[in-house]
Formats: C-alpha cells, sequence, structure tokens
C-alpha cells in the first residue's frame, strides 16, 4: 500500500507547520507548499486558518486557492479545512462590519458567536452524527476550539445529494457548526493538531480514507 501524500497549503497562516507534524504522525508523506500543481496533485490537501476571515482569504486568493480547491473537489480529491480553513469554505464571512465573500463550497455566513465569553478557548465536546468516518472511534471526545466566529446554522438545502452531509455541532452559547463531512470536502472548527490523542486520531481517520478514495477514483478511471 503507498503512503498517502498530504499538501499541507502554505499561504502565509499561522500554525501551519503544528498541522503537519500532526499529520506526519499519521504516517503520511506531508509537504508544506503553495506550489500549485503539488496541491492539485496530492492525495489529501490540508488547507489551515488562524486570524480573521477577511485576511485569510486576501492570503488564500493570492496564491490562486480558490482555483485549486475548486479543481480538486470537481475531481473528487479531499480537502480538509481547519478552523479559519473550514470557515472560508461557507459564502461569507461577517467580522467587525466588514462583509466577506467566502470560497462558496456551502451556502451560509460566518458571524459572531452569541457568548457571555469569548473567544471560545479550550475544549468542548460535540454532537457527532451517526456514520462519521472521521470520528470513528472517538466520538465522545472533546476538542480544542479558539475561535470568536463560527457558522451558526446549516443551510445547505440535501435534495439531489447521493450521500447527504453529516454536520457535527457544539455550543458555546449557542449552537455552530464544529465540523462537516461533505463527500471529498472535510472540515472542523477546532484544532485537530492541538487536541491531543483524540485529534490525531481524527486524522489519521482521515488520512485512511485517502486511500480508499484514491482507490475509487482509479477503479472509476479503469
Amino acid at each position: 500500500m503507498s503512503t498517502p501524500t498530504v499538501v499541507v497549503l502554505d499561504y502565509g497562516s499561522g500554525n501551519i507547520h503544528s498541522a503537519s507534524r500532526a499529520l506526519e504522525a499519521t504516517g503520511a508523506a506531508v509537504t508544506v507548499t503553495a506550489d500549485r500543481r503539488a496541491a492539485e496533485q496530492a492525495d489529501g490537501l490540508v488547507v489551515p486558518g488562524v486570524g480573521a476571515f477577511a485576511a485569510v482569504m486576501r492570503q488564500l486568493d493570492a496564491v490562486r486557492a480558490p482555483e485549486i480547491i475548486d479543481r480538486r473537489l470537481a475531481g473528487g480529491r479531499p480537502v480538509l479545512g481547519i478552523c479559519v480553513g473550514m470557515q472560508v469554505m461557507f459564502e461569507s464571512g461577517d467580522e467587525r462590519g466588514e462583509h466577506t465573500a467566502g470560497l462558496g463550497q456551502w451556502p451560509g455566513s460566518v458571524s459572531r458567536l452569541e457568548a457571555d465569553i469569548l473567544p471560545h478557548l479550550g475544549w468542548n465536546t460535540l454532537e457527532v452524527p451517526n456514520d462519521s468516518l472521521i470520528f470513528k472511534g472517538i466520538e465522545r471526545e472533546r476538542f480544542y476550539f479558539v475561535h470568536s466566529f463560527a457558522a451558526r446554522e446549516w443551510v445547505l438545502d440535501p435534495t439531489g445529494s447521493r450521500v447527504p452531509p453529516l454536520v457535527t455541532w457544539a455550543e458555546h452559547g449557542d449552537r455552530f457548526v464544529a465540523a462537516v463531512e461533505n463527500g471529498p470536502l472535510t472540515a472542523t472548527q477546532f484544532h485537530p493538531e492541538k487536541s491531543g490523542a483524540a485529534g490525531l486520531r481524527l486524522l489519521q481517520n482521515w488520512v485512511d480514507s485517502l486511500t480508499s478514495t484514491n482507490n475509487t477514483r482509479s477503479t472509476t478511471h479503469e
């Protein structure tokens, strides 16, 4: 069995190296780069993100990440977004009076949590749907969050979808989307690379899925 290749997209965001080290612990061959060809051809692409929605979108645009992500998803090639890397998958973000267009992979907007204490900093439990692949074996574990903004509703109409998206929820003040599994596109609002053994297991589950995805694609094209 070949070693899965993973590119961590280097577009100027922080926390890239901790994500790459955690992915290396799964046995994946990890490269940190903004090279378009490498990002498009890797078995898996990870889009990390910390900071403000608008700033992350400007950095992603600078390395043509929207095009890379579109091409991968159109070809059924897995993408994993983390924290703001998840938020930008939605249509838009509203932060501190600034409305910014996102990547538009999912409808809906990211906005400020309604909570007495912000940011939401620390460990939290999740409401994991049945049949989740990334949470297999860790459904009851806690994960590490650092954020003040989130998608507070899920508005994608699953009509016509062969496999309806699996949406995981958490609460801090109000309810928000903590993770999504939607075909080749997976994302988490929390930081798996900072979530100890549970986070490493989640990344292992995702990396393991790359092999089955590639086998399916190879069989389809034979």
